[in-house]
C-alpha cells in the first residue's frame, strides 16, 4: 500500500476547508516539531506529523464582538472529539491504512485536555508527542491560530516534511538505525 502523504492531505477539500480555518501555518509547524519529537521518542515519524497537522481539524472559532473569546473556548470547545472523527472519515477515504488512522484520531482526540475533567490521563506515546509538539508551538490567546502562510510555502514545507519521513521509512526497511 502506498503511503497518504502529508501533501495528499493537505489537498483534499476537507483539510483545506478546516485546516485552514484552524491555522494552516501552525499545523505545519506542529507537525514538523511532532517528526522531531517522534524521531527522538521512537515514535512513528508519519503517523506523529499526519496527527499534528490534523489535531485543530475540529476547531470552531469562538467570536465576540468580532473578537477572539478565549473563555468561550475554554468553556465550551470540544475540538479534539470533532477533529477525531474529521480525521479520522478523511484519513480513511485517502486510502490511510485503517489501524494507523485510528491511532491518528485517538492522538487527535487526546492533543489537548481543554473538554476533560481535571485528572491526568495516561498518554501512549503518539499521544504524547502530539500534545507536546502542540504546546511547542502555543502561543499566548489562540495567537498560534492566526499566523499566516501562502499555499507555496506550505506546499514546500510538507514536501520536505514527507520527504523525510520517506528517507526514514527507506532507511528503516533497510535495517540501519534512523539518523
Amino acid at each position: 500500500m502506498e503511503r497518504v502523504t502529508l501533501l495528499d492531505i493537505f489537498h483534499h477539500p476537507i483539510a483545506q476547508k478546516y485546516v485552514k480555518r484552524s491555522g494552516l501555518a501552525h499545523a505545519i509547524s506542529t507537525a514538523k516539531i511532532a517528526y522531531e519529537y517522534a524521531v527522538n521518542r521512537n515514535v512513528n515519524p508519519d503517523l506523529a506529523a499526519k496527527a499534528a497537522f490534523l489535531h485543530d481539524i475540529g476547531h470552531f472559532r469562538w467570536y465576540k464582538n468580532g473578537s477572539w473569546d478565549y473563555s468561550q473556548y475554554q468553556e465550551n470547545d470540544i475540538h479534539a472529539i470533532k477533529g477525531a472523527e474529521r480525521a479520522h472519515k478523511l484519513l480513511v477515504r485517502l486510502g490511510e491504512d485503517r489501524v494507523n488512522a485510528k491511532k491518528i484520531a485517538l492522538a487527535i482526540l487526546l492533543h489537548t485536555d481543554s473538554y476533560l475533567p481535571d485528572g491526568n490521563l495516561k498518554l501512549e506515546p503518539l499521544q504524547e508527542v502530539v500534545a507536546l509538539a502542540d504546546k511547542a508551538d502555543e502561543e499566548p490567546g489562540g495567537s498560534h491560530h492566526y499566523k499566516v502562510i501562502s499555499d507555496e510555502n506550505a506546499i514546500k514545507q510538507l514536501k520536505e516534511l514527507d520527504r523525510k519521513i520517506d528517507k526514514l521509512n527507506m532507511m528503516q526497511s533497510n535495517g540501519q538505525p534512523a539518523s
